[in-house]
């Protein structure tokens, strides 16, 4: 599932508006219902599993994987039923919650259900309110004009960002977050094999060093750009942003609504400016 979004692009030293088609990020808040095998036989229990982010479509097939690979079934003949349930929500329209219901078959291991995953349904990163749910822990935006970047220093940053890896060169395998100066001087970086752990840990040392200093900085990361990494960057307040890869729907709109300037598919020539692109210098 896919949407096309306005995008400002720079490709072959010129800069033009066109479209682009990005992949659609939306939450699905997975919850159970079962019968409690601690408790009295006729008592059903409905508890909130998880909150997954995820392209909607095949949320039946997924919840089935899920479940599966995670134990908590053991085969398909365990679940009853599967629904897609509330209200039609976001700009899709799309039902960002799916109820299962299992049988009571002895194999359900109802005591993994309880120790590793029954969370709280407020969660905010589940259906309408994903976008709101930062606002209530973040509520001013990122600067609208600053850092300002020429289109040298944001297509170098990956390099950049790739020739100070020490254990890329070495397995090919695993990913970086730099924090840059607004001149393209890198100031620190971590890997990680996980984006977001990468991502943690090179703020978690910037903040411990008390490097952060966001009207002159931005971050680069390796791979694409999702609404979490998105998140976890508005929370250093710096407000611009650079992907090796694409940005998903939910980065896009999470980027836009706090004024940072989300940058992706950059290349030795070339990149894809997707929100905010007054503080790239065009010139």
């Amino acid at each position: 599932m896919n949407s096309k979004y306005k995008v400002f692009k720079f490709k072959k030293d010129k800069f033009e508006n066109t479209d682009d088609f990005i992949s659609i990020e939306e939450p699905l808040e997975i919850s159970l219902k079962y019968q409690d095998q601690d408790q009295d036989q006729d008592k059903w229990v409905t508890s909130s599993l998880s909150i997954t982010m995820r392209t909607p479509g095949h949320d039946e097939d997924l919840v089935r994987g899920f479940l599966f690979n995670e134990q908590i079934i053991q085969n398909l003949n365990e679940i009853d039923k599967i629904e897609s349930i509330g209200e039609k929500v976001g700009q899709y329209k799309i039902q960002n919650k799916i109820l299962i219901t299992l049988n009571n078959s002895k194999n359900i291991n109802i005591s993994k259900i309880k120790r590793d995953f029954l969370t709280n349904s407020s969660c905010g990163v589940c259906g309408k309110s994903s976008l709101d749910a930062l606002e209530i822990i973040k509520k001013e935006k990122t600067s609208n004009t600053e850092p300002k970047l020429t289109k040298e220093i944001i297509v170098k940053s990956p390099s950049s960002l790739r020739q100070n890896q020490s254990e890329f060169s070495k397995t090919g395998g695993i990913h970086a977050s730099g924090l840059f100066s607004s001149d393209g001087k890198l100031i620190s970086l971590r890997e990680d094999v996980g984006r977001h752990n990468a991502l943690d840990k090179m703020i978690g040392y910037a903040l411990n060093k008390n490097e952060i200093d966001p009207k002159n900085q931005f971050i680069t990361c390796s791979g694409r750009l999702n609404f979490e990494l998105v998140q976890k960057v508005l929370m250093t307040n710096i407000g611009l942003m650079i992907g090796v890869g694409a940005p998903t729907s939910l980065a896009i709109d999470l980027a836009n609504k706090f004024d940072m300037t989300l940058i992706g598919f950059v290349k030795e020539d070339s990149f894809n400016i997707y929100t905010n692109n007054q503080k790239v210098i065009v010139n």
